[in-house]
């Protein structure tokens, strides 16, 4: 995951930019020759590379540039952006990209009202318009596209709804999410106890029975079956992390360099960083399922395994 930006035209309740740790971070954009060296580095061993952190994509005025590179060196490699579609020009940004990328993930955290009380800034008549006619704009095109949608106590009743807008707008995927309160300091691991309750498993499994009925919606759900502990996260070794100033941060959910990083790829190389004693230290860890204090919080480690009466795919 490359970082191309940490700015962002919403403040949303569900984005760790907007709490302590966010307004502690600096801010900026990745510069692209150190993002074509990163690529450089990468392109051989890599099979996806996402173009998102905590900003909104398509802020990043190289990002074509960006993803016709990522091509040209190795046309296997997958490459998936999340933007929030609320950029006056969303549609013609998204057309210039559409066709040298494979996944256009947009969060969609509700409905109406709903919707503008999650995304703060945000306007739902101008968020349903873009997606319709980027959706349309994509049919042709190579990218697909899919909704996110962070499940929250403020929002996840409408996730039937959700997926209705879906079908009514040609979106064929939609991914729920539980909120991650791993570097939203607003909020303790006692929050986690609603995902827990009969409140958001009835309502998930109306929004599985509409897309049941309606038939050309995907509905998925992050694994919240699995025991949760340390050993459960793949970032470690997977799906590293790069800050749009460089830093190797341990991952997506709390990416603040000032918290930990494992050095600088822009000064060091990316390979030196993903082996550096303390990200060798922190992998240890890993394999001795100890969590560290990094890490507490996170719905990886302290959000107990989710027990549903009914089937719903795990993305």
């Amino acid at each position: 995951m490359l970082e191309v930006t940490n700015h962002c035209n919403l403040k949303c309740i569900t984005c760790p930019r907007e709490y302590q740790y966010g307004e502690e971070m600096e801010k900026g954009f990745m510069d692209i020759k150190q993002l074509k060296k990163i690529i450089d580095e990468v392109y051989p061993y890599v099979d996806s590379i996402g173009l998102t952190g905590l900003g909104e994509t398509l802020l990043y005025k190289q990002l074509p540039e960006a993803l016709k590179y990522i091509r040209s060196k190795n046309k296997g490699i997958i490459t998936t952006i999340s933007i929030n579609a609320h950029l006056p020009n969303s549609v013609d940004l998204v057309a210039d990209i559409a066709d040298h990328l494979d996944t256009l993930q947009i969060s969609m955290d509700g409905v109406g009202e709903v919707y503008e009380n999650v995304r703060l800034r945000g306007e739902y008549p101008l968020f349903y318009d873009n997606v319709k006619r980027i959706v349309e704009l994509c049919k042709d095109k190579r990218a697909d596209v899919m909704f996110n949608f962070v499940a929250i106590k403020e929002n996840y009743f409408t996730m039937a709804e959700v997926v209705e807008i879906a079908s009514e707008l040609g979106v064929d995927y939609i991914n729920v999410t539980p909120f991650n309160v791993a570097a939203v300091t607003a909020h303790d691991i006692s929050y986690y106890d609603f995902f827990h309750s009969d409140a958001f498993k009835n309502e998930l499994k109306r929004a599985k029975d509409k897309a049941d009925e309606l038939k050309n919606v995907e509905l998925t759900i992050w694994d919240i079956k699995s025991l949760n502990e340390f050993k459960k996260c793949h970032l470690p070794w997977g799906h590293f992390y790069i800050s749009w100033d460089g830093y190797a941060t341990p991952c997506c959910a709390k990416p603040f360099p000032k918290e930990l990083n494992f050095g600088n790829v822009f000064d060091d190389g990316l390979m030196y960083c993903l082996n550096s004693p303390g990200y060798l230290q922190f992998r240890q860890l890993w394999h001795e399922n100890k969590t560290p204090s990094f890490c507490e919080k996170c719905h990886m480690v302290d959000l107990k395994p989710i027990h549903l009466p009914f089937e719903l795919p795990v993305n």
